[in-house]
């Protein structure tokens, strides 16, 4: 049978067989030392000339990275060894010998790691950050399944804008225009309707003109929406969310993290409640900070560091002004100038990972912003009807994955925790 490299610790002393690839080699003449990967993890195997056959030996000489392989050998205790194991090997195969591999064990530019990106994912920080990823993933189905949420696949081609149309990807459809989707949310909006909790979790699209290290053309999007919500709910589930899923990655990923050479204290402190403030009382800090910044205009991302950087932990900010936010965001009845919404922005420099607010459920003022914000007013009849049959209060916010599984891994860039990224100038591969 063959066995996976995680589980070798289980059979410590038994006789296995491995199949993977060769990550990297060393060798004296009369002993090797081979690095096998094979997906689940990596581990070290060293082969003896007086220990394997001829044949197998000849084949262990030969064998270059990211060649495919078999082997069988003995598991032994190491605690010096990843894994606190490695393998001795009793007899080796090479199933299929690779060329030179274009990805050596030396610096690269980050074009050519790019054009190589189907082949960069072997790499071991490329490995981890897209574990964690998928464990981020998961962790986030799981609370909402915890929470009965109901999932709700919003379309990805839609007939108008979510949030403005100057980042939409335009497509024909049949003779129509239609849009990559920037968000599900409106479409959840009536779900809410039907279930009460609802989620949307899939890919979302932003022609976004920036080269920035926080963006992407195409990216994951979770997307909750609740009925009967008001603002200060809102809050609490975003807080909720966040911390029960970087605590997932700290119970979970601790092997991960430590490939990426992440500091795992600085994720402990989103165990702590979180400090929530205004736009207003964020715009006084900045100031005060020597980041002056005029009343109603936006953040930018020095402006969300500087924020972070007062408290050293995920920071909520709240009540920002009417004009600079989404037409659909739910005015404060008590100061109409600002909305009922709320950015949550991560530490070091990671800045906003969840976006969201209180929306709009009076028909009237509804169709008033659509008009103020110059939409076309029958693309969103049916988003209107939601108002009119039953309105109801309601929230919801969006969180960028990729965004949150950065901070996670304490990555530079996106680029690296997405398989495929795409971005300004990059579709390949």
């Amino acid at each position: 049978m063959v066995h996976e490299v995680r589980h070798l610790g289980r059979v410590v002393g038994e006789e296995v067989e491995l199949r993977g690839w060769l990550a990297g080699k060393r060798s004296s003449g009369k002993i090797a030392f081979l690095q096998v990967r094979d997906g689940s993890g990596r581990v070290q195997a060293v082969a003896s000339r007086a220990d394997v056959a001829a044949e197998a030996w000849e084949q262990i000489q030969a064998v270059t990275q990211e060649s495919t392989l078999w082997l069988q050998g003995t598991v032994k205790a190491d605690s010096r060894a990843p894994g606190g194991v490695e393998i001795h090997a009793t007899d080796f195969r090479v199933d299929d010998l690779s060329p030179e591999f274009p990805i050596a064990p030396k610096e690269h530019g980050v074009a050519f790691l790019m054009d190589h990106r189907h082949l960069w994912l072997r790499s071991t920080r490329q490995h981890a950050t897209l574990r964690v990823r998928s464990e981020v993933v998961q962790a986030i189905r799981d609370f909402f399944y915890a929470r009965d949420y109901t999932l709700i696949d919003s379309p990805i081609l839609t007939p108008a804008a979510c949030e403005g149309t100057s980042t939409l990807f335009e497509t024909d459809y049949f003779g129509d225009k239609a849009y990559l989707s920037q968000s599900g949310q409106l479409y959840l909006e009536p779900a809410a309707a039907a279930l009460g909790k609802v989620y949307c979790f899939g890919p979302t699209f932003r022609a976004e003109k920036s080269k920035t290290r926080r963006h992407l053309t195409e990216f994951w999007m979770v997307e909750p929406e609740v009925a009967f919500l008001e603002f200060p709910g809102l809050c609490d589930l975003a807080e909720e969310f966040v911390r029960e899923l970087v605590g997932r990655v700290l119970e979970r990923c601790p092997a991960d993290l430590e490939a990426l050479e992440r500091d795992p204290s600085m994720l402990e402190t989103v165990a702590e409640p979180f400090p929530r403030i205004t736009y207003t009382e964020a715009v006084e800090r900045l100031v005060a900070a020597g980041k002056p910044l005029a009343w109603g205009e936006d953040f930018g991302a020095e402006h969300e560091t500087a924020i972070a950087e007062q408290f050293g932990r995920p920071v909520m900010i709240s009540h920002f002004p009417t004009a600079i936010k989404a037409f659909y965001m739910q005015p404060d009845p008590e100061d109409p100038k600002v909305v009922l919404g709320l950015d949550v922005i991560a530490p070091e420099g990671y800045g906003e990972i969840i976006g969201g607010s209180q929306r709009i459920h009076d028909h009237d003022l509804l169709l008033a912003r659509i008009r103020e914000h110059d939409l076309p007013q029958e693309a969103f009849q049916w988003y209107l009807d939601i108002r009119r049959y039953g309105t109801f209060p309601h929230s919801g916010f969006g969180m960028g994955l990729e965004r949150f599984v950065a901070w996670m891994c304490g990555v530079d860039h996106l680029r690296e925790t997405i398989p495929y990224p795409r971005m300004l100038h990059r579709i390949y591969p």
